[in-house]
């Protein structure tokens, strides 16, 4: 039976955690809000969660973009499912040789992993082997390979999760059977690795999704333009439009009525919706395997 004070705790801790979630849904509600307002609303009263006049104006200049913007999703959609794709398998080859007791190499790979913690060799001595020596400027590979296994973190949730998810006496009879260590870790560790895989993953899809860093750096092609590229590149076209106008000329006639202000909320729906579409999907594992692999061990 639980208690009278054990059930006002339980109220308590659900009407502090509905409190943050309402902190953390409004700034989203008002960035929805705001793309769907007039500009010249925004501009005479500032941002409301209920605008006197709305209007689809930025909407409608993106759609007037739709061919560049398809195309910078179906790139962003391919960089994001291969980088995820590669990027949780490496993660979790990492941590599954971690989580072993006894494995060649082991201590090494952990310093390796720690050490690229704490240093790094920069940003243009990164830049300078990726575009000098690898040849990956303006390609696919040059939004996918820097972005590799460049969380720590990850690998240590990967690890955590196999030692305690993964039984010792399983991996043990596999290997009497004679299984190889590839064999035991595709066919007894993944298998148990569900919520691991589904929250590395997310992780990293979410990573390689906002990515627009490498895209800076190694893509000047506008054909291999992420969507995060070319929300910020339509951005920076828009502000420039909006400093360089002489003062006597409507700046709308000059741009093609842009609604500035409303333009940067929308295209920051686009960047963020299919996230949000396919974040419920993989809730249920991730809650598990981030509690799980932060946690025990």
């Amino acid at each position: 039976m639980v208690g009278k004070g054990e059930r006002r705790y339980q109220r308590m801790l659900t009407v502090i955690m509905f409190l943050i979630s309402l902190i953390m849904v409004i700034p989203l509600i008002l960035l929805v809000m705001a793309s769907i307002t007039s500009n010249n609303e925004i501009v005479m009263h500032g941002y409301s969660f209920w605008p006197k006049e709305f209007s689809l104006d930025a909407y409608k200049y993106i759609w007037n973009e739709k061919a560049q913007i398809f195309h910078a999703y179906g790139v962003t959609v391919l960089v994001t499912v291969i980088g995820t794709a590669v990027g949780t398998m490496l993660t979790l080859l990492y941590g599954y040789v971690l989580a072993q007791p006894k494995f060649p190499g082991k201590s090494f790979l952990a310093f390796y992993l720690f050490f690229t913690m704490l240093f790094n060799g920069g940003l243009v001595p990164t830049y300078i082997m990726y575009t000098r020596y690898l040849h990956l400027k303006n390609s696919i590979a040059a939004l996918i390979i820097p972005g590799l296994l460049m969380n720590a973190f990850n690998v240590i949730l990967a690890r955590t999760f196999i030692q305690s998810n993964v039984p010792v006496a399983l991996k043990e009879a596999a290997e009497i059977d004679g299984a190889s260590e590839f064999r035991i870790f595709g066919q007894v560790a993944l298998p148990l690795c569900k919520p691991i895989i589904a929250t590395v993953g997310l992780f990293i899809g979410l990573s390689y999704w906002n990515d627009w860093m490498n895209g800076l750096y190694y893509v000047t092609d506008a054909k291999l333009f992420s969507i995060q590229q070319l929300l910020n590149n339509m951005i920076k076209n828009i502000e420039f439009l909006s400093k360089n106008a002489n003062s006597n000329i409507n700046v709308s006639s000059i741009s093609g009525g842009i609604p500035q202000e409303t333009v940067r909320m929308a295209i920051a729906i686009v960047g963020l919706l299919p996230i949000l579409l396919v974040f419920p999907f993989v809730q249920k594992y991730f809650i598990k395997g981030i509690s799980v692999g932060a946690v025990k061990g």
